[in-house]
């Protein structure tokens, strides 16, 4: 193995290696959790906890009732909500009935949900009713018999739960009239589930535990399989690498994490959901972060220590007029992944909450954290930090050939643990991302100290970055390409205060009378919200080679 000059940074007690064997699965590692911690709360969501004890019924009967339906063992079932207490006890229940999750981002427009279910191959999904609508649209192209449907307050009890569902549907009407008429109640679900019994599947490191979904520079979305081996892993790199702030907690407190990043995204799955289960942890969960004044109210309410969170979150959080009414005091770590933390954005972070924020680096890929500035850090670094316990980073030049120079730019490629097995039914984009020693190939282009700091300077992917979301330009020019009166288009990414990157659409007309209401029109049908350009702009001709291609390079430089 490649020589690790970074371990001479590690905090003391952090170690070079962990071991991911001491798990045979995740279902291991989450048993233990509801037997250890049965009597503290796991999740805390609009004023009510849930106890690990609750967790462990409630994902029990629900993995009982999946059986039920004759699912085995490697079915696929997709989980399509917002962070609400059922998505934990879904996951829970997929996973012990010996089923793969699906992750699902629940903004999703039809088209891009019917990919995912086909490609997945999923037979069951697990939705809350705000989307039921978008199911609707494309449930009968795909494979799925079975629909669990949630509502906002099914974990409320009776008084409260019937308020909040009155409010989410009648009030702010954010549940579209919808028919699925053969979805079964998430309650209904658990009751029937309850009166069964759970089969206990015998379950491996080398089972498939998710797919997570990941565009590609095709634009077409790729599921990333993460062993039950791979997300343990990361779950104890992830705890190695807190330890040295998080064991100065007072004795008896129990670790606390705010959960606003969506848990369908790989970040908040391992880093809070599943991470704070191995620690018997409490995760706030955050439905809608973009509410910032219910997310301060909400804060305002509790102690925490963890925050994991993006560049437009600190920032956004950092510059409200409510932030005051939080105590930050008690934060010992803010870890920021999903895109790069600005310096500005970190400085007022430290200044206003005494806790730098720890940048990190990741792959739906590699379960994803692979890469994190030392939590003892007191100032912001600018850098991804060095590679985290068991993980080999190096970059490489074109061939493949490592590039040894200081500062020298390459492709980072990565090896460890928490490596996917692959791409979901793809050899073909397996073996492109992956180097003759096993390295993944990330696609990123970055610098290394002597000491072993990574830093990215550019991304060989022309793919754009919203606020920690990936948008694959091939995906949205494809789409676009359909709007009628479109000749050409093509998509960069430029950069933008609020969300770090936005896009932009450069259109060649073939109607003269298409209009930018019109494209922007087209796109709110077609692309969630994050994909929609933000700025548009019409030309005569695009920047081309010789052979026709594209020069997004000099779109971008122009901007």
């Amino acid at each position: 193995m490649t020589d690790r000059p970074w371990l001479a940074v590690y905090p003391q007690g952090v170690p070079a290696d962990i071991d991911a064997t001491q798990y045979p699965s995740l279902v291991a590692l989450m048993d233990e959790a509801f037997r250890k911690h049965a009597d503290r709360v796991a999740y805390s969501f609009m004023g009510r906890d849930v106890s690990y004890a609750e967790t462990d019924t409630l994902s029990s009967a629900l993995a009982a009732y999946l059986q039920s339906l004759g699912l085995a063992k490697g079915d696929r079932v997709a989980i399509m909500m917002p962070n609400v207490p059922q998505y934990p006890v879904a996951v829970a229940a997929v996973l012990r009935a010996g089923l793969v999750v699906v992750n699902v981002n629940p903004l999703y427009t039809p088209r891009e949900l019917e990919h995912q279910l086909k490609d997945s191959g999923a037979k069951a999904i697990v939705l809350i009713e705000n989307f039921a609508n978008t199911l609707q649209q494309c449930l009968a192209h795909t494979s799925v018999k079975h629909v669990v449907l949630c509502a906002m307050g099914d974990q409320l009890g009776l008084l409260k739960g019937a308020l909040v569902n009155y409010v989410v549907r009648k009030l702010k009407k954010m549940v579209p009239a919808y028919h699925l008429p053969a979805a079964v109640r998430f309650n209904d679900a658990v009751a029937q589930g309850a009166r069964g019994t759970l089969k206990k599947p015998g379950i491996t490191p080398e089972d498939i535990a998710l797919l997570q979904y990941t565009g590609g520079t095709t634009g077409v979305s790729k599921g990333a399989v993460l062993l039950h081996r791979n997300v343990i892993a990361n779950v104890l790199q992830s705890e190695a690498w807190n330890d040295p702030v998080m064991k100065k907690l007072p004795a008896g407190e129990q670790p606390t994490n705010v959960c606003a990043l969506p848990l369908y995204h790989i970040f908040a799955f391992t880093v809070n959901m599943m991470l704070s289960l191995r620690t018997g942890g409490k995760t706030i969960l955050i439905p809608n972060p973009r509410d910032l004044p219910a997310v301060l109210k909400e804060l305002s309410k509790h102690r925490f220590h963890s925050f994991p969170a993006v560049n437009t979150l600190f920032n956004a959080l950092a510059n409200h007029p409510d932030f005051g009414t939080v105590d930050w005091s008690n934060l010992k770590v803010s870890l920021g992944g999903g895109a790069a933390v600005q310096g500005a954005v970190a400085q007022l972070w430290l200044q206003k909450t005494g806790c730098p924020i720890c940048e990190g680096y990741g792959l739906s890929e590699t379960s994803p954290s692979v890469c994190c500035n030392p939590v003892t850090a007191t100032e912001f670094s600018g850098t991804i930090g060095v590679p985290i316990p068991s993980t080999w980073m190096k970059l490489i030049d074109d061939n493949g050939k490592p590039v040894t120079q200081p500062n020298q730019p390459g492709e980072i490629a990565i090896k460890g643990p928490q490596l996917m097995a692959g791409y979901w039914q793809r050899p073909d984009e397996t073996a492109k991302a992956m180097t003759e020693d096993g390295y993944f190939k990330s696609g990123d282009i970055g610098v290394t100290d002597e000491r072993g700091f990574f830093k990215i300077v550019d991304r060989k992917k022309d793919m754009v970055l919203v606020s920690g979301f990936n948008v694959y330009p091939n995906e949205v020019e494809g789409v676009v390409a359909n709007c009628p009166g479109v000749l050409e288009c093509a998509v960069v990414g430029v950069p933008d205060e609020k969300t770090g990157e936005a896009v932009k659409l450069v259109i060649v007309k073939k109607s003269p009378d298409l209009t930018e209401a019109q494209v922007r029109e087209f796109c709110r049908h077609e692309l969630t919200g994050y994909k929609q350009p933000k700025v548009i702009e019409f030309r005569a001709e695009l920047p081309k080679t010789p052979v026709g291609k594209i020069l997004r390079r000099e779109l971008r430089d122009k901007h």
